[in-house]
């Protein structure tokens, strides 16, 4: 059998706890609305997690409004409130009406000597008696011994026994600075399942690179549940990510989670434009590179079965991604002449050699090829299809400022005929694609902007960005295209109709 096949959690069901309206806020430079904060609520919802950790009650008003908003929104998911193990923490969860409350201390020496200051004594009796009083006002209660990795273990075992006495629903083992070894975590949690007699929960950070290793060797000893986070957010290096956490768990494992893993592509993006951090291209599951080939040897087999340099237990389907096959100095024939076919264009073999030879041409000066610079490759090579371009653009005006809203108005030829249109958005950016956007009419709704993405920008108050834009049609049919000037929105239009003019006409 294949190491890949030993599934020691098979068709176990592991519950997903998510953390991201708490954790993700602690990323550095991250803020959300209160707005943001209830449409990703509802999206974790519709994904499927067990429960969502809304915030933190006590932090601010705000905090208490948004936590209370999530909790009163009738969301299928059980809904928690973080609190430490103060009488004011807990009732603010009260307040904030969640279902659940996550309370927690600090019980390794360093943390509880040098933080909180208090004994290991007085640790438990706080610890206990937050969770009777949780448990008096008829709630769920979560604890956690914060930096439980750093903890002494007799200490640890007897904090653990003290909470479930008290009537704690569920411990959490939180690796607070991420400094366990999978095979540490593994037989820790090992030792806790013998001495704990409900459930066991585990929070894993990732400053070394370990959160969803130490998550899922958690849940193979014997934790029911893993805290994740969408995009890996969280202060320093993170948490462990919902995606690789949940897949991992479905496709590699075969545990079961009630997880709707279509929507796991759609949520990261959401997290990704609501914080503002953005999904590097080689994440995992949901980055741009994930399902993506270039090298011939790989293409070619991934056109004839995706297994073979997949790992076929998990399809871009299946998380509600899209396979690439992007071009380069690597690329083969069969990604070449597939690329083309599918954008309608074919070839002949000496036709398909001239256009290889250019693409690595291309690729050798250190570009990276966009499906429009292939489609004028094929062009100038096979001669261009009548009646391009159906976008010819003639202006892009754009006012904007701090107290103005941004709009955009554009004049362009479509289709021969000349057309003037305005839209409002978010910055010019936003502004002027929404403006190219209104101006091609009934053709919008059939295109959406996949992907946009700034390459490169020169140095000089001068500098010139280079802006690469991906544009989806409802076949799933995605073109990329790109363009350089010295204006950013200028350059954004121009990739923005380059490549409407390329699926439209292809």
């Amino acid at each position: 059998m294949a190491f890949y096949g030993d599934k020691p959690i098979q068709d176990r069901k592991i519950s997903i706890f998510d953390t991201t309206l708490r954790d993700g806020e602690q990323t550095p430079g991250v803020s959300l609305t209160p707005e943001q904060k209830i449409e990703i609520a509802h999206q974790l919802a519709k994904l499927g997690v067990d429960t969502i950790e809304a915030g933190f009650p006590i932090a601010s008003a705000g905090d208490m409004e948004s936590v209370h908003n999530i909790a009163t929104a009738g969301l299928t998911s059980e809904v928690c409130g973080l609190a430490r193990v103060l009488t004011k923490d807990l009732d603010a969860c009260i307040q904030a009406d969640v279902g659940m409350i996550h309370t927690f201390v600090s019980t390794s020496d360093i943390q509880r000597i040098h933080t909180i200051k208090k004994s290991r004594e007085e640790v438990i009796e706080m610890a206990t008696n937050a969770v009777e009083y949780i448990k008096d006002h008829g709630m769920r209660c979560m604890f956690s011994a914060m930096d439980a990795t750093r903890t002494d273990m007799d200490y640890l075992i007897e904090v653990y026994k003290a909470v479930e006495d008290a009537g704690c629903d569920i411990i959490n083992v939180p690796d607070t600075v991420g400094v366990i070894a999978p095979s540490g975590m593994y037989r820790l949690i090992s030792e806790l399942d013998k001495d704990i007699n409900i459930p066991i929960d585990t929070h894993c950070h990732n400053d070394f690179g370990l959160a969803v290793a130490n998550s899922l060797m958690a849940i193979e000893a014997g934790a029911s549940q893993a805290q994740v986070t969408v995009n890996g957010l969280g202060e320093r290096a993170g948490n462990a990510d919902l995606a690789e956490t949940v897949m991992s768990l479905r496709s590699i494992y075969g545990a079961k989670t009630n997880i709707n893993t279509e929507y796991i592509v759609e949520t990261a993006r959401m997290v990704e434009r609501y914080t503002g951090v953005a999904i590097p291209p080689h994440m995992p599951i949901v980055g741009e590179n994930a399902f993506a080939h270039e090298s011939g040897i790989h293409t070619h087999g991934v056109l004839e079965n995706s297994d073979t340099f997949e790992p076929g237990i998990m399809t871009p389907e299946m998380v509600g991604h899209t396979r690439r096959i992007v071009l380069g100095k690597h690329a083969g024939r069969h990604a070449v002449l597939r690329s083309l076919q599918s954008a309608n264009i074919h070839p002949s073999d000496e036709q398909l050699d001239a256009i290889i030879d250019k693409v690595k041409l291309l690729a050798d000066k250190g570009k990276r090829i966009t499906d429009a610079d292939l489609y004028v490759i094929a062009f100038d090579i096979l001669g261009k299809p009548e009646g391009m371009p159906t976008i010819d653009l003639k202006e892009v005006s754009v006012m904007t400022g701090n107290v103005t809203t941004s709009t955009a108005v554009v004049k362009a030829l479509v289709n021969g005929t000349e057309r003037i249109t305005s839209d409002v958005g978010v910055g010019p950016v936003d502004a002027a694609l929404k403006a190219v956007e209104t101006l091609i009419g009934k053709h919008a709704t059939s295109v959406s902007i996949h992907d946009f993405r700034i390459e490169a920008v020169t140095g000089g108050a001068d500098a010139l960005a280079e802006v690469v834009i991906g544009v989806q049609d409802e076949k799933g049919r995605i073109v990329t295209a790109r363009a350089a000037n010295a204006d950013i929105v200028l350059a954004s239009v121009e990739a923005l109709v380059t490549a409407i003019n390329m699926l439209l006409k292809t």
